[in-house]
């Protein structure tokens, strides 16, 4: 089996420090379920590969194996000859934990710079089984921000075997190194539905120690628990449950809401009803008739869209599950006309993986949110906004730093929120959504929210984007 791992950053032959593995040498490794190779089929200062070649001994695996003795011819048969020594598995995992066992957990001591960076990455899994076809393979990668072209294996002569599950994948993104082994090590054996060996308690703790940072997020974290602890129900149970404790912020925790202090601060100039005020008129005048609330929160907005007849189909969607079983309490969903709450729907999940119940959708609007993300998910979130869902009409809003000055309970250089990642002035806001707007065919236009001050604008700032 065998993975190969290409970068054009520059000097691309810097990939053999991240690794560990000395381009000039061809190196070997022994493994309990036979040997692996490291080599650098291509070297140069533009672009460099390395490839780890695994070979497994099967027939090395199953003696001794209760399995390989008894009676069972057919049994038998399987046992010795099948697809192992060739399909990508859990034994690639293993493969990559103990050869590249260093830049799987991000450390690299002469290039340490290297190692905390996103960097350009192509890599490619030959014969990787897709049990549960294309459409799982990339309902896996693509919400991690993966570009993914699958070459199916080729027809010889009519056979059946090569109508089967196994694809040549190429897997396209800037990441990481640490997060793309990482991302291989746990989804290559979900894809196979299958391991090699006995799947415990420690393996549960080794998927979330492994998913941290991702997995909590992920649209398909179910299925991962579920395959990769080999089907085991109470394992992938236990998952499932803290997974999801993971991913819903303490509903205590005040530096995780995105009401109190800010609205507080905020309150004598009624700015969260302007907003609300604005944002609506933007949808209304747009024409949409179905429209997203992204990070819809307790559901402010998603009261006002209720009251315009025009908004045929309404979706909210939160990270926090929290969040939303407050939004259906203040909407009083259970409570709605038959014809109302058919108009509403509130969705749990991640603005920053793609997400195919949000696509095909008039308008989006996403108030006061960007500015929660962290700098590395920003680009995740405009990907997936604006390349899957990829709405008519996309509105946002965000603070505008410049007016703290005007907040006199407000520390010089503090942030409205503690949770808040960043503000940006006017200036970053225009340079942000206009290069977003070129980048994905959307003309961008700004107005005010709020009252405006002639030195340093309003308080809060909307783009409106129109595809």
């Amino acid at each position: 089996m065998l993975l190969t791992l290409t970068t054009t950053h520059r000097p691309a032959t810097e990939l053999g420090y991240l690794l560990h593995k000395h381009p000039n040498r061809v190196q070997q490794f022994d493994l309990p379920f036979g040997s692996a190779h490291v080599f650098y089929p291509e070297l140069t200062d533009e672009r460099c590969t390395a490839a780890l070649l695994l070979e497994v001994d099967p027939i090395g695996l199953v003696r001794g194996r209760r399995g390989a003795r008894g009676g069972d011819s057919a049994g038998l048969l399987t046992q010795y000859v099948n697809d192992r020594p060739y399909a990508a598995s859990s034994f690639l995992s293993v493969a990559i934990s103990r050869v590249f066992g260093t830049a799987i957990k991000g450390q690299c001591k002469e290039r340490p710079e290297l190692a905390a960076s996103e960097l350009p990455w192509i890599a490619t899994v030959a014969a990787l089984p897709c049990r549960g076809g294309s459409a799982l393979l990339r309902r896996l990668f693509e919400p991690l921000g993966y570009e993914v072209s699958i070459a199916e294996t080729p027809e010889s002569d009519g056979l059946e075997w090569t109508r089967g599950p196994h694809r040549n994948v190429v897997l396209t993104a800037r990441k990481r190194l640490a997060e793309l082994l990482t991302h291989l090590y746990v989804l290559v054996p979900v894809l196979d539905d299958d391991k090699h060996y006995w799947v415990g308690e420690d393996e549960l703790e080794k998927l979330l120690r492994m998913g941290a940072g991702w997995l909590a997020q992920h649209p398909e974290r179910e299925t991962i628990a579920h395959r990769y602890l080999k089907h085991r129900r109470h394992l992938a149970r236990e998952a499932i449950a803290r997974l999801a404790d993971a991913d819903d912020p303490d509903p205590d925790d005040s530096s995780q809401r995105k009401e109190g202090e800010e609205e507080s601060l905020e309150a004598p100039l009624r700015l969260n009803d302007l907003r609300m005020q604005s944002v609506v008129g933007v949808l209304r005048d747009s024409g949409a008739r179905r429209v997203l609330d992204l990070g819809c929160g307790e559901g402010r907005l998603l009261r006002d869209l209720l009251r315009e007849k025009q908004f045929t189909e309404i979706v909210g969607v939160d990270a926090s599950v929290r969040a939303l079983e407050i939004a259906s309490s203040r909407l009083k969903l259970e409570r709605l006309a038959p014809r109302q709450r058919e108009r509403l729907q509130l969705l749990h999940g991640a603005l920053t993986y793609r997400d195919d119940r949000l696509t095909g959708y008039d308008a989006a609007a996403a108030v006061e949110v960007i500015e929660h993300l962290d700098g590395n998910r920003l680009g995740a979130f405009e990907r997936v906004l604006f390349v899957f869902m990829r709405p008519s009409t996309v509105v946002l809003t965000t603070p505008n730093r410049e007016y703290n000055a005007r907040f006199q309970n407000l520390a010089p250089g503090a942030f409205r929120h503690r949770d808040h990642r960043f503000e940006w002035t006017r200036a970053e806001f225009a340079a942000w959504a206009n290069r977003v707007a070129a980048m994905h065919g959307y003309g961008v236009v700004f107005a005010p929210v709020g009252e405006y001050d002639e030195s340093l604008g309003p308080p809060s700032q909307m783009a409106i984007f129109r595809r």
